[in-house]
């Protein structure tokens, strides 16, 4: 049975970059919401860039990704039915149910953003951009302790951790702010 060792690792490699184009598809966001306001023609080069990048991103890495590392999971599950059984398993599975309602609201997001409705602040983007954060340290910690209470701890640590980021991040506006009116 090497070839499941084959299978984890294609799983995981494509685990990794589907959270690679969900993190960068978010910052793409940002960037494409912040050129809604520049001037013309600034505006209309900066938002067909992004277009094109967005669309390569979503298309060609990320949703490719998303499938394949479903793919792949499904092979592993099947090769060893087991892990269904393990607690562990079944709250990394809800995990990735969170995962791809994350994924489906990109999707909606990357789709308004396509047809220019911006329906979102840049700032909301950089703290949505922390939801699949989130999900990746609670499955990393899941599958590495394995054990379904374990991974409460590293969960809460990232959320404490978040909350240090964002108000960083208020922190920063405000002295960016303060700055510009200068």
């Amino acid at each position: 049975m090497e070839y499941y060792n084959y299978l984890k690792s294609l799983h995981l490699i494509f685990v990794i970059t589907w959270f690679a184009g969900l993190f960068y598809i978010v910052r793409l966001f940002v960037y494409q919401i912040e050129a809604n306001d520049k001037p013309s023609p600034e505006k209309e080069i900066l938002q067909n860039q992004y277009k094109i990048m967005t669309y390569r991103l979503w298309y060609i890495i990320t949703w490719p990704s998303a499938i394949l590392a479903t793919v792949f999971a499904l092979f592993l599950l099947h090769l060893n039915p087991a892990f269904i059984e393990m607690s562990w398993m079944q709250v990394k599975l809800g995990f990735v149910v969170l995962l791809f309602i994350y994924h489906f609201k990109c999707q909606s997001i990357y789709k308004e953003l396509q047809n220019d409705e911006v329906k979102y602040t840049s700032n909301f983007m950089r703290l949505w951009n922390e939801g699949a954060t989130l999900i990746l340290f609670a499955v990393v910690f899941l599958v590495i302790l394995k054990n379904a209470v374990n991974w409460i701890y590293g969960v809460l640590g990232i959320f404490i951790f978040s909350i240090t980021i964002m108000l960083g991040f208020k922190m920063y506006k405000r002295i960016r702010e303060r700055n510009s009116d200068q």
